[in-house]
């Protein structure tokens, strides 16, 4: 299967798919079963293990159907849209119907010449809307071809900008010279830099019913129809970069109009504002920014008012630089630092620029948060209604919709808050207009009910305050607003005011002048994160957490019902594919994701593909005993025994003498990985497992992980090339940590995966209590067990599928994988486990033999 030139590939609905290379035989498969999923608009759940070339199979098979959709269509226009001549016998028949018999009626009672003039007039609508669309694409076509190949207008755009800058800077210098000259006869006034703190006049949505002309003419231009389209997302922005190189180096590479997208965060050129760090004081200084540009255009209208607004504009938000961008990203393939590039050199902003561009890309590449959050979406322009959305690295989509609409604010964010608050009302009381004084303090005694619910007193320093009662409560929405007393507040217009008046930028500013360095404000997201989740009263359950003292105690919101979220997107689309590596226990996405959100059983289709490893490459093992025949069985009673801990230490010194390079070993808990490792390190065996690999711990923090593992890796590559009695090294890794998901141990990085015993979850956290008291209210019982205890298996399930699929990561890889506990023998736990690796597993009941496998494996691999 060497690579050549690029193949193509039958398949059903579609005679060849363009490939870079000759594909495996499952990637021909994978194609097909998506191009037919996408052609009959089904929910796809499609799986395909790490190393068997998914991205690329989902470009080319996405994009051939886009490909194949589009030109129907325009076959079906072309049709339609003939010159009047073809389609005369048809309107001669109508017509000469029509007259034949003038009072006939058809079956709905109407005359046939009224239903003929309806159909008439419903023909000549829709050809008239096909010629506006083919006159709009044309247009684009041109202007996108234009850019292409002529470099020159590249060029003139930018001199175009630098032009204007010059001439803007000479016209503020004759300004400040001027001004010079004419005396001071401004009324005392707070100087500049604080006006801008001071709220501007509000109204509420109601009050501006009549638009004030203040539309952005300019927009007209930018606004576009969306064309069919691919929404591809995935978790990370690594992740999302290496898709839009694959789709660069694909038989697609050079005519798809992709976009990619992200937050202000990653796109911002304007480094003022990037300065700010914190996601949420850029958002809203960018807000800011723009309403100002806004106001501007209508200053002259409102002359008489004095208006006292920040003035300052952004200067990157310019329509003419903008909609060269977005041609720009048209034309051309480009990931986000090549887009935040090219925002630089042309002065333009990538964050606006590449959302203009979405209407008529082809392919939209964007973080799971925007595509999955409805604010989020509805904010950046994202329309999918009839649109195709794929979400790749899906295995815990279930969990980050979960994430994305739950939120957390602690004692001491809404003590601080509070003071701030209050200072900010005192500071600027005679300035502030009664709308803008009565919604402070409406937020001030939200915060200050909420402090109560945790027990405190806003007028107390939070962090001396001792919680009286520790522990964690759980209510419904509708108890907790009573119990609060705020049920006699509209949280939404509270949440409507907070976004809209920009107040957490305007008190960030003024903590800022006057303030200690404090805490960045939290009041905006508070409130919004309140309001939005008010919606779902049914599906959402309150905690607030009380720990030692205020400051650390607090409230948090829980959705329990991720489906109702999901629901809107699987509604509004043509086709919805989930994929990932190891989607296993499919269920899950079923049950808990698609039937509750009301998705027809007969629309999913399911596809599973094997590996792309000959069968003798892996060997699974289930070790049900080890080496003094104790069982293995790491329940929460048994595992801390030393007789456990003893024996998975001899499990491992014996496997370390036979595998060669690196083993990487997962235990279910940080906790537990340092109490086996204590214990090791008392009764000597540590001493004994260090002869033969060199140790390495997975460390908490983050940031230190990249240097533990590139130490793994050279001690890895040392030992093979000085081939003394050190033959590699041995990593303890934990479940759920940073090295279960999304690091590869190819090759000799991860010759054998240990899982020691199996990964629940703390079945005594509140939250997952909850969700599971949920789920047996409202799911129907399955065979033999309780839903509860079906979501705790799969979830433990996909935390080992997670883990033991990091070591095979292409096609000449091998690795043999342990699961030391008997439970896994179970058939239930069995076919939870991937496909392929279930097909190829064997069940040892004692050491001796399965020893023996994995010597014979090693070495006959080593040869």
């Amino acid at each position: 299967m060497d690579g050549g030139t690029a193949e193509a590939v039958s398949g059903p609905g579609r005679a060849s798919f363009p490939f870079p290379y000759t594909p495996y035989r499952i990637q021909e498969q994978f194609m097909a079963a998506l191009y037919a999923a996408l052609e009959a608009g089904r929910i796809g759940i499609f799986e395909s293990p790490t190393g068997t070339g998914k991205s690329l199979s989902l470009i080319c098979g996405a994009l051939s159907w886009l490909q194949d959709f589009e030109k129907k269509k325009q076959e079906e226009e072309a049709r339609l849209l003939a010159p009047e001549g073809s389609g005369q016998e048809e309107k001669q028949t109508l017509a000469s119907g029509g007259l034949a018999c003038p009072n006939s009626r058809d079956a709905s009672g109407e005359p046939d010449w009224v239903t003929a003039f309806v159909q008439k007039k419903e023909e000549q609508d829709l050809v008239h809307r096909l010629k506006e669309e083919q006159i709009r694409r044309k247009k684009r076509e041109e202007r996108l071809e234009k850019i292409r190949h002529n470099v020159q207008l590249k060029y003139a755009a930018k001199r175009k900008r630098s032009e204007e800058d010059e001439t803007k800077r000479l016209l503020q210098l004759s300004k400040e010279i001027l001004s010079e000259g004419a005396g001071a006869a401004v009324p005392e006034q707070l100087d500049h830099n604080e006006e801008e703190l001071i709220l501007a006049e509000y109204e509420s949505d109601e009050e501006k019913k009549v638009a004030s002309g203040l539309e952005e003419d300019d927009d007209d231009d930018l606004e576009e129809e969306h064309v069919t389209k691919i929404y591809y997302c995935s978790r990370t922005h690594s992740q999302l970069s290496q898709f839009v190189h694959e789709v660069q180096k694909s038989p697609f590479g050079k005519d798809t109009r992709l976009v990619s997208l992200g937050s202000r965060q990653n796109l911002c050129v304007n480094e003022e504002v990037r300065r700010l760090g914190a996601l949420q004081l850029i958002n809203d200084r960018c807000t800011e920014m723009q309403k100002n540009k806004h106001e501007k255009k209508s200053d002259a209208e409102v002359e008489g008012k004095k208006r006292r607004v920040s003035r300052t504009v952004c200067p990157f938000y310019s329509y003419e630089q903008m909609q060269f961008l977005r041609d720009e990203v048209l034309v051309e393939v480009k990931d986000i630092e090549q887009l935040v590039t090219l925002g630089k050199e042309t002065k333009a902003c990538p964050y606006y620029g590449s959302r203009y561009a979405i209407p008529a890309a082809q392919l939209v590449v964007l973080p799971y948060q925007m595509l999955l959050h409805e604010a989020t979406r509805s904010a950046a322009g994202i329309i999918l209604k009839d649109q195709v959305v794929i979400i790749d690295e899906a295995h815990n989509l279930i969990d980050t919709i979960t994430c994305i609409y739950s939120a957390e604010v602690s004692g001491s964010q809404l003590c601080c808050a509070h003071s701030q608050l209050l200072q900010y009302m005192e500071r600027y009381r005679k300035r502030l207009k009664a709308k803008n004084l009565m919604y402070i303090k409406q937020i001030l005694y939200l915060l200050e009910r909420f402090v109560v619910m945790l027990g405190g007193n806003v007028n107390q320093n939070p962090s001396c305050q001792v919680v009286s009662q520790t522990g964690t409560e759980l209510k419904s929405i509708n108890d907790f607003l009573f119990q609060s007393q705020i049920d006699n507040i509209n949280l939404f217009k509270v949440q409507r005011y907070c976004e809209k008046s920009l107040i957490s930028r305007k008190l960030f500013g003024f903590v800022e002048r006057y303030g200690n360095p404090a805490p960045v404000v939290k009041t905006n997201k508070e409130n919004q994160k309140l309001a939005g989740l008010q919606n779902f009263l049914m599906t959402l359950q309150q905690g607030s957490y009380k720990e030692g003292t205020i400051g650390q105690s607090s409230l948090k919101f829980l959705l329990l019902n991720p489906a109702v979220h999901f629901a809107k997107v699987v509604k509004e689309c043509r086709a919805v594919i989930i994929a990932g590596g190891t989607m296993q226990p499919v269920a899950d996405f079923r049950e808990q994701l698609l039937s509750y959100a009301g998705v027809d059983p007969a629309r999913i289709v399911e596809f599973s593909c094997g590996h792309v490893i000959p069968p003798e490459n892996i060997l699974p093992i289930i070790l049900c005993s080890g080496p003094s025949n104790q069982q293995l069985e790491f329940t929460y009673q048994t595992r801390d025994l030393p007789q456990m801990m003893d024996e998975t230490g001899r499990i491992l010194c014996n496997l370390c003498n036979v595998v060669p390079g690196g083993v990487v070993c997962f235990f279910p808990s940080y906790d537990y990985e340092k109490q086996v490792y204590a214990h090791w390190e008392k009764t000597g065996l540590l001493t004994r497992l260090a002869t033969k690999k060199k140790i390495f711990q997975e460390p908490k923090k983050a940031n230190q992980v990249e240097q533990v593992l590139a130490e793994y890796a050279k001690c890895i590559k040392r030992c093979s090339q000085a081939g003394g009695q050190m033959t590699g090294a041995l990593l303890l890794s934990v479940v759920g940590g940073k090295m279960s998901e999304g690091i590869n141990f190819s090759d000799d990085l991860g010759r054998c995966v240990i899982m020691v015993g199996m990964p629940y979850p703390n079945i005594k956290s509140p939250e997952l209590q909850e969700k599971m008291t949920w789920l047996d209210k409202t799911m129907p019982r399955s065979a033999s067990q309780a839903p509860s205890r079906v979501l705790i298996e799969n979830l433990c399930m996909k935390a080992v599928n997670q883990s033991i699929g990091r070591a095979i990561r292409h096609q000449k890889d091998y690795a043999s994988i342990l699961l030391l506990d008997h439970r896994y023998a179970r058939p239930a736990i069995l076919n939870k486990l991937p496909q392929w690796i279930r097909e190829r597993i064997q069940v040892k009941p004692a050491f001796g033999s399965a020893f023996a496998e994995l010597r014979k494996f090693h070495r006959g691999k080593s040869d």
